[in-house]
C-alpha cells in the first residue's frame, strides 16, 4: 500500500467557536505535513451541524481555545450521542491535541470568573477554576519538558534521543488541577496549569491537552508527526514510519526562543 492510498480525516472541534487564539494553525500544520508526505487528508468540521457518526469517522481530533460564552454554547451542543462518540474516540486512543478551552471541556467542570459552572465530559480527571475577575491571567511564553511517560519516550525516539521540550505561549484565566490524569509535562519557563505545582497540560490515551498556544504544532513539528504517525498506525494497523521533512527553520526558531528565554536544553536531531 503506497502513501496515496492512505487517508486521514482531521476532526476540527467547533472551528468558529473554539479558535480564539489562532489554534487553527495546529490544523494547518497537521494537514500540510500529511499532504507533503503524499497522504490524502480531509478536514471535518465537528460543529453544531456534525453528527455522532461524523465524530466516529475522524482519525485525529483538534480542539482550540474559546471564551467562556463560547464554551457554554459548545457544551450545550456537545451532549448525548455526540458526547458519547467523542468520549469513545478518546478512550479508544484516537490521537488529538486539545488547547486551553478544549481540555477544560474534557475535564469534570470549568468554573468561570463570572457565571455558572460549566459541566465537562469527564474524560480527563481534572477540574478548572477561574479565581475571579480581579485575578491576573497566566500570560506569557511557555517551555515545558514532556514527562508523560509513553509520549516522552516516543518523542525522544523521534528526536534522536534528546529529551522532548515544547515551546509555546499561554494565555488563560482558569487554573487547572489534575486528579489521576498524568500531566503532559513539567514547567521549565512560565506558569502552566495553575502556577503552583509546576505541571502543564495532561496526557490520556493518545490525547494531548495543553495550555500552550503559539500555536503549538508549528513550533514543535515533531508533535504533529507523532499525531500523524499514531493515527496512521491505528487506522491501518501497520508499522508506518514517516519520511523526514526539512524542519530547519522551525528548529532554528525554537532555538532562538529558548535563547531569548535563557533556557538551555540539548539540541534535538529529528529522525524519520
Amino acid at each position: 500500500m503506497n502513501n496515496q492510498e492512505l487517508e486521514l480525516n482531521i476532526g476540527w472541534l467547533y472551528p468558529r467557536l473554539m479558535s480564539t487564539y489562532g489554534d487553527r494553525g495546529n490544523v494547518i500544520v497537521i494537514e500540510k505535513r500529511t499532504q507533503w508526505r503524499g497522504y490524502k487528508v480531509n478536514i471535518i468540521p465537528l460543529d453544531q451541524s456534525a453528527t455522532a457518526d461524523d465524530i466516529r469517522g475522524v482519525d485525529i481530533i483538534v480542539g482550540g481555545g474559546a471564551q467562556d460564552r463560547q464554551q457554554e454554547i459548545v457544551m450545550r451542543d456537545l451532549q448525548g450521542a455526540k458526547a458519547d462518540a467523542l468520549r469513545d474516540k478518546i478512550e479508544n486512543s484516537t490521537p488529538g491535541v486539545f488547547t486551553c478551552g478544549s481540555p477544560q471541556l474534557l475535564g469534570h467542570y470549568y468554573e468561570p470568573g463570572v457565571g455558572q459552572r460549566i459541566q465537562g465530559l469527564g474524560i480527563l480527571d481534572l477540574v478548572s477554576i477561574h479565581p475571579g475577575e480581579n485575578t491576573c491571567r497566566c500570560i506569557g511564553n511557555l517551555v515545558i519538558e514532556v514527562t508523560a511517560s509513553r509520549l516522552a519516550q516516543d518523542l525522544k525516539e523521534m528526536l534522536g534521543g534528546a529529551t522532548p521540550y515544547l515551546v509555546g505561549f499561554e494565555n488563560h484565566g482558569g487554573r487547572t488541577k489534575l486528579g489521576k490524569t498524568e500531566a503532559l509535562g513539567r514547567v521549565v519557563y512560565g506558569l502552566g496549569n495553575n502556577g503552583e505545582d509546576s505541571t502543564e497540560g495532561a496526557f490520556y490515551q493518545n490525547a494531548i491537552a495543553t495550555y500552550s498556544h503559539g500555536p503549538l504544532l508549528p513550533k514543535n513539528p515533531f508533535v504533529a508527526d507523532w499525531l500523524i504517525q499514531t493515527a496512521l498506525r491505528l487506522k491501518y494497523d501497520q508499522p508506518i514510519s514517516l519520511t523526514s521533512l526539512d524542519d530547519t527553520l522551525a528548529m532554528q526558531g525554537r532555538e532562538a526562543m529558548l535563547q531569548r528565554l535563557n533556557v538551555s536544553i540539548t539540541p534535538a536531531v529529528v529522525r524519520a
